[in-house]
């Protein structure tokens, strides 16, 4: 359960640091550049990163699995 809390607030981080980079692109867009905005954005998206890299990757879906078993049968002698 800890694991999960912890990669949920990554994305969490990543969901801030996005909006905070919109908000830094509408200060330059509106001539008054603030970089304080850029700076955090970086931070909370590379904390973000950092806390979801320890999400377990999905279980393979099976979507094509007709079409491998297809070639595996035609050309047997080769690797995956």
């Amino acid at each position: 359960m800890f694991k999960e809390f912890i990669i949920r607030i990554g994305t969490f981080f990543l969901l801030i640091g996005s909006g905070i980079f919109i908000l830094f692109v509408a200060s330059d867009y509106a001539g008054k550049t603030n970089f304080d905005y850029l700076f955090w954005a970086v931070l909370s998206v590379t904390v973000g990163i950092m806390l979801r890299r320890r999400k377990p990757p999905p279980p393979p879906s099976g979507r094509f699995s007709y079409i491998r078993r297809m070639r595996e049968r035609k050309h047997p002698d080769r690797e995956k």
